[in-house]
């Protein structure tokens, strides 16, 4: 197997907007290669703690070499951050320092040809950053009905030739299954017009984003567990979130937006009398772009962006934004 590689975008940025306090406990939810933890733990003293968490395992072991200097105070779950409350509950923590999700798919993974999430190598379909998931991208695109791959290709994708893909993939698997990822590449370059198939990059690019976070259910995790990382914040404490696309970025807004101002009462009353209290305030008020050094020496950072909330239980006080 080959060695777990992944360079951390934005990592400078988002170790500062942490703020890390050296006695401090801290959740890395998107755990990877441990170079986010590896630099929060270098900041800690013996008195700090960090917990690891990933669905991969090929992540776990990775990390868990990578900082065995600081095994002491380092623990390490195989699971997803959706359920981070939980295990940290199991460890008898109930408030955390800070928090940090670098989300998508890591560079390993896309580099493990076997996996199945790279358009650049012939594979069988699969997808799945938790391999002890039994639904995988085969599942999507044979099980799938036309309706259901269009809503996926469009939505998840944003491609706009969404629809004759989706009808494509239904007409070629009447014939047989498509079982590899270069079957699949090759129903989708049928599908979009050979003038489009020369801008843009690769054709397949935004149908294999669209079924990993469908296999993966990427987007409802964050959606539904983002507030409840914001609410395991202890006072003062921040959590950073690097997405790789416009709709993790909107999901990230519109949650740390909610979260500062959680009042549902209508604009024309005079005061509120919903009785939702705000957790904090939002530090990035415009999200953090990666440097052009850093885009030049790692592509896949050009999509990146950060976002940082800061939990409070008076947002009205708070420590100055970076």
């Amino acid at each position: 197997m080959m060695e777990f590689r992944h360079k951390s975008v934005l990592l400078d940025e988002s170790i500062a907007y942490l703020n890390i306090r050296p006695d401090g406990i801290y959740v890395d939810g998107t755990l990877g290669g441990g170079g986010h933890s590896y630099e929060i733990c270098r900041r800690l003293s013996s008195k700090g703690r960090l917990i690891g968490i990933d669905q991969d395992e090929a992540a776990i072991r990775a990390a868990t070499v990578r900082l065995g200097e600081f095994q002491n105070i380092v623990t390490t779950v195989r699971g997803n951050y959706a359920g981070a409350r939980e295990e940290l509950g199991k460890l008898g923590i109930f408030a955390v320092d800070g928090v940090i999700l670098d989300l998508g798919v890591s560079s390993y993974q896309l580099d493990t040809a076997d996996r199945g999430f790279t358009y650049r190598e012939d594979a069988p379909l699969d997808m799945r950053m938790d391999q002890r998931q039994q639904f995988s991208a085969r599942d999507v695109v044979n099980g799938y009905s036309e309706s259901e791959l269009l809503r996926v290709i469009r939505d998840y994708g944003e491609e706009k030739f969404a629809k004759n893909i989706a009808r494509r993939i239904v007409s070629e698997r009447e014939k047989k299954d498509i079982e590899t990822t270069g079957e699949l590449i090759h129903v989708i370059k049928a599908a979009i017009p050979v003038k489009a198939r020369v801008a843009g990059g690769h054709p397949a690019k935004r149908t294999f984003q669209a079924i990993r976070i469908e296999v993966n259910h990427e987007l409802d995790v964050l959606e539904d567990s983002l507030e409840g990382l914001v609410e395991l914040l202890d006072d003062g404490g921040r959590i950073c979130v690097i997405t790789f696309h416009s709709l993790e970025d909107r999901i990230v807004k519109n949650i740390f937006r909610k979260c500062e101002n959680p009042c549902t009462c209508p604009p024309e009353f005079p005061v509120c009398v919903c009785g939702r209290k705000p957790l904090g305030r939002v530090i990035t008020r415009k999200p953090i772009l990666p440097s052009a050094l850093e885009q030049e020496e790692n592509p896949r950072s050009k999509s990146a962006k950060l976002r940082v909330f800061e939990r409070s239980k008076d947002p009205g006080i708070s420590t100055p934004a970076y």
